[in-house]
């Protein structure tokens, strides 16, 4: 598994350009048996134009509640605090008829399973005319030549036939590539991409991967991708942020964290990716894994580290304090082996 360079696709968005979106000290609350609990526990970050951003941790950590939070898809009940903002507007705060305008027009949002987020009883054509019909008053006729123009972007086959097929009689492939040209027909600037080579088999999960990096470039997108691929966020991220129990605990430059990894968790991460030099075992030995499992809302240790319980690094301060993030090389790690003056990290 290689990391790309920042390079690799297009050019590198620069550093002192606004941010695109911007999200600060943003936490989500969900109610679980009548108390509510922060599934995302005070995140903060940003994107800039044109950048490809990986979100990425094990089940649980909360990347999905964080992606439905930007866009304003929290659950009924949920508490979201914090500031997100597209282009310098404040999202939150926004009523349900603005919201209108931003989901799709502004910000697309690819779901992982597309056989759920298509509808089985209408045609490709007609649910992508539909997400046209949102945000602009054409004719039938304008509305379909748009969904066929989308669909070709997409690289769906023939797409006058497939304006008119039903989602139950395509690939999974096929249905992703219809939900992506969905999310990007009213051509949003930003795209929110949640876990969207889940449901694919390997061969079918790196064309759409290779798809997206296109669209990226033709389109200058701004990608965010939520997934557990390290071996996807290794070819086609830019920066990737590592969430473990609704917080941030490392934030790097995709090349610099393959190379050095930083907190103990991305470690782990890493050391489970099978390599093809490891997937000949000798009898009786498992492949690597992070002992232990992401811990339940109501089961987090309040004013410790989350990660402390499954962590072979752990020393004093770990179950006594909150870290921080603090400043590596690299980025930034929130663990005490990286606080200055720590005795671990002189040693």
């Amino acid at each position: 598994m290689t990391a790309r360079g920042p390079s690799a696709i297009g050019q590198r968005p620069s550093a002192t350009a606004s941010p695109l979106l911007a999200v600060e000290h943003l936490t989500v609350e969900l109610p679980v048996d009548g108390t509510l609990l922060p599934a995302v526990d005070d995140v903060s970050f940003s994107l800039r134009t044109g950048e490809a951003v990986a979100i990425v941790g094990e089940s649980g950590c909360g990347k999905t509640q964080l992606a439905r939070a930007i866009l304003g898809l929290s659950p009924e009940g949920a508490r979201v605090d914090g500031r997100v903002s597209y282009g310098g507007r404040d999202l939150l705060g926004l009523s349900d008829r603005d919201w209108g305008a931003v989901r799709g027009r502004r910000i697309g949002f690819v779901f992982q399973e597309p056989a759920s987020a298509l509808d089985p009883v209408q045609t490709v054509g007609a649910q992508i005319r539909e997400a046209i019909l949102c945000h602009e008053d054409l004719s039938r006729a304008e509305t379909r030549r748009r969904a066929r123009e989308v669909l070709r972007d997409v690289a769906f086959p023939d797409p006058d036939r497939g304006l008119d097929e039903y989602p139950h009689r395509l690939s999974g492939g096929l249905r992703q590539r219809a939900h992506i040209a969905s999310a990007l027909v009213s051509g949003p600037d930003l795209l929110i991409a949640d876990e969207p080579t889940a449901s694919l088999d390997s061969t079918a999960a790196a064309s759409v991967l290779e798809l997206l990096d296109r669209l990226r470039v033709e389109r200058g997108l701004t990608l965010l991708l939520i997934t557990h691929d390290l071996a996807a966020v290794a070819r086609h991220c830019d920066r990737v942020l590592v969430l473990y129990a609704g917080r941030i605990v490392e934030e790097a430059d995709t090349g610099a964290l393959f190379r050095t990894p930083a907190h103990p968790y991305t470690r782990g991460l890493l050391r489970s990716v099978p390599r093809i030099a490891s997937a000949i075992r000798q009898h009786g030995r498992r492949y690597e894994a992070i002992p232990g499992g992401v811990a339940d809302l109501s089961a987090r240790p309040s004013g410790a580290c989350a990660f402390a319980p499954r962590c072979p690094d752990r020393f004093a301060p770990c179950d006594a304090e909150m870290p921080e993030l603090f400043e590596v090389d690299t980025g930034r790690a929130r663990c005490f082996l990286y606080r200055p003056g720590s005795p671990a990290r002189a040693s």
